[in-house]
Formats: C-alpha cells, structure tokens, sequence
C-alpha cells in the first residue's frame, strides 16, 4: 500500500484531504509545514507528497526544492495543492520541481486521478 504524505497548514483542508487519501486506501502522513514535513521525510519517506504552498516555517516551494534536491526523496512524486494560480505561481512550482499543480478550491476527482497517475 502506498503512502501519501498531507502538507496543508490549514488543519481543514488537511483533514479533507487526509479522508479523500484514506478512502481511496492510502496510508497517510500528515504535516501543518513544511520543516514538519522535512524531519517526518527523513524518518519515513512517503511514495508522493501533496503540499500547500503558503505555510509558516517553510512554505511549499521551499519543501518541493528539498524533496528534489534530496537523494533519498528526489524521485518522489509531489502534487502542489494551492489557492496560488497565477501562471506565474505554476511555472515556479514546476521549476522547483513540481509533478503536478493542483488550484483550490480542487475537485477531489481531479486530485484521486492525478495521485492514481503519478504513482506505480
């Protein structure tokens, strides 16, 4: 079974997405930023990563160029899921690695289909 890790500092949004993760039989790992997210990466690494990108300590993009940057991570797949949707917002997000650029308010069918595509 694989793992999805959560990154929203937002504990509903979070939750909302933890749930839609569990329904589709994924085990979850949840985190409200992105250095919580950093030290949990170590411990377990998940099989992709959905994250926010507006969040105190270290904002998403900031995780995204970690992740990637990182040998033990670097091929995880990760799936931005933000209110950012400028082109701009998106074209930096795919230069720091990004798989996948997801705006809110999201379609949770968009978001199984693209977690079902970007994982084996």
């Amino acid at each position: 079974m694989a793992t999805v890790m959560v990154v929203d500092d937002s504990p509903t949004l979070r939750a909302m997405i933890v749930e839609i993760m569990k329904e589709q039989r994924y085990e979850v790992i949840e985190a409200e930023d992105g250095l919580e997210a950093q030290e949990k990466i170590k411990a377990q690494c998940p099989d992709l990563i959905i994250l926010d990108v507006v969040m105190p300590r270290m904002n998403g993009y900031e995780l995204c160029r970690w992740v990637k940057g990182e040998p033990a991570s670097q091929n995880v797949p990760v799936i931005m899921c933000t209110t950012k949707s400028e082109d701009f917002d998106i074209h930096w997000g795919k230069k720091q690695g990004v798989d996948a650029y997801i705006t809110k308010p999201f379609d949770p069918a968009q978001l199984i289909a693209t977690v079902k595509k970007l994982l084996p």
